[in-house]
């Protein structure tokens, strides 16, 4: 039996890695700013994360935040896992880290190359961000979408399992990537989004300006010959939508 520290381990795809690697049997540890025993704040550091990793195996790292911080996060997990002797540490990445200029993409890659990867998988948007963008547009009485843009959204429970796997073997470098099953342009997950859930909406294309945008458009941000993910987007929505926005929430 292994034991393993998966950080954000209570979040969306982290409680499932959580949950697939203690069904395989192994001693989970779960690191997270609230979650006790080892609710640590991974960009202070200190006792308490030397504590989480003491006799730890393999690190899976799941924890991310938007507002900034994860280069000084990677770096506090890694020099205590050095010093605590674990022998494999596995990251979760996004697609286009390296071609995308968005801020947030350019952390994600600072930390792949940080020392952190000694297994990297890249995956491609999950269906749930996707429809937290979709909801917040469809507030409007127009969903206002980037002309010319698509995107591949892939299931988050399938990326689980990949990540689960990989902590369970062998370090192996970049590994390849995780796509979804179907590259779509935003215009029709919209409109399936609105669809799902019952709602109106006019739908307008515009184009945009700028390094990112382009880069989305260029499709630097999709993995369609790593296509491998089967759940589809009308799948999620009917799983979490049967009922439309009052229905099943998953």
């Amino acid at each position: 039996m292994t034991t393993i520290l998966v950080t954000g381990g209570t979040g969306t795809l982290g409680r499932l890695v959580t949950e697939r690697l203690r069904a395989d049997g192994h001693d989970v540890r779960v690191l997270s700013r609230h979650s006790e025993p080892y609710a640590v704040d991974l960009r202070e550091g200190g006792s308490g994360l030397d504590a989480a990793l003491a006799g730890v195996d393999t690190v899976v790292h799941c924890a991310t935040t938007r507002r900034g911080g994860d280069e000084r996060s990677a770096a506090n997990l890694i020099a205590a896992a050095r010093r605590a002797g674990a022998t494999h540490l596995v990251y979760i990445s996004i697609v286009g880290v390296d071609r995308v200029p968005l801020g947030y993409y350019r952390s994600k890659f600072a930390v792949e190359e940080s020392g952190i990867g000694w297994t990297v998988l890249r995956a491609t948007q999950f269906h749930d961000l996707v429809v937290q963008v979709l909801r917040a547009l469809a507030k409007l009485p127009v969903v206002v979408l980037p002309a010319h843009a698509c995107d591949q959204p892939v299931e988050v429970a399938e990326v689980a399992d990949r990540l689960a796997e990989l902590a369970q073997g062998a370090p192996a470098g970049r590994v390849p990537d995780v796509g979804g099953p179907e590259v779509r342009t935003f215009e029709s997950l919209a409109r399936a989004y609105l669809g799902a859930t019952g709602r109106r909406r006019a739908v307008v294309n515009l184009p945009l300006a700028g390094k990112t945008y382009r880069a989305f458009r260029a499709g630097g941000h999709l993995a369609p010959e790593h296509a491998v993910g089967k759940g589809t987007f009308e799948e999620y929505l009917a799983g979490r939508f049967g009922g439309g926005e009052g229905g099943r929430r998953g």
